[in-house]
């Protein structure tokens, strides 16, 4: 008998009757916020804009009518002068920049000229009030992963029906079988100290429009 033969009898000895017995594991997940977390539609519009504040992004409120020209203010003050969209970005939202060159990625560019840009503007699939995170699956106006991976900064568009109150609400919504990101402020990681370091990968700042319909 080898050694793990002699360790592995052991172990089966140890567990004895208990051996393959399954463990029923506790289902019952909170599906939704509470009348007293957020009473009113409102209120889960104002919890995601609090919680993206506390994960360290910018958030503002603005209407349809003024989004181009919030986007144009927030690329200016990010001084940023190249960026990058989705191909299927609505034309109306750059209709507003002077001195911000926006081209679409089509053809596909490389990860280096990515590198190269200032920032890249996208809508997203879904966002989640409990934890002000942002889901994209690269649908309609978010394109390919890489493009909200590479550059330094994001500027993410979400319509105020976009918002859910909690993850298993996003869920339900999203197809499992497409490439989702789950994005929750800018980027950041803790090492061994729970010291939070910004910008180990993906971008550094985040800019997140909720468009008030």
């Amino acid at each position: 008998m080898s050694a793990r033969d002699t360790v592995l009898a052991r172990v089966r000895e140890a567990l004895g009757a208990a051996r393959g017995t399954r463990v029923p594991v506790p289902r019952g997940y909170r599906v939704r916020l509470t009348a007293e977390e957020a009473p009113t539609r409102a209120d889960v519009v104002a919890l995601f804009t609090e919680r993206v504040a506390e994960n360290g992004a910018t958030v503002r409120h603005v209407g349809a009518d003024g989004l181009a020209t919030a986007i144009a203010a927030a690329l200016w003050a990010r001084e940023a002068k190249r960026i990058i969209a989705p191909a299927d970005l609505p034309f109306g939202w750059l209709a507003g920049l002077e001195g911000v060159h926006a081209q679409a990625d089509s053809p596909l560019l490389d990860p280096a000229a990515l590198d190269g840009l200032d920032g890249v503007v996208t809508g997203c699939a879904a966002a989640v009030a409990r934890t002000g995170t942002i889901v994209l699956d690269g649908g309609r106006a978010q394109g390919r992963r890489a493009l909200t991976l590479v550059p330094d900064y994001h500027l993410c568009v979400v319509h105020a029906d976009q918002i859910v109150g909690t993850v298993p609400e996003a869920v339900a919504r999203l197809d499992p079988a497409r490439p989702l990101t789950w994005i929750s402020g800018p980027s950041a990681t803790e090492d061994v100290g729970l010291e939070r370091v910004p910008g180990p990968h993906g971008p550094r700042a985040l800019d997140v429009f909720v468009v008030d319909e």
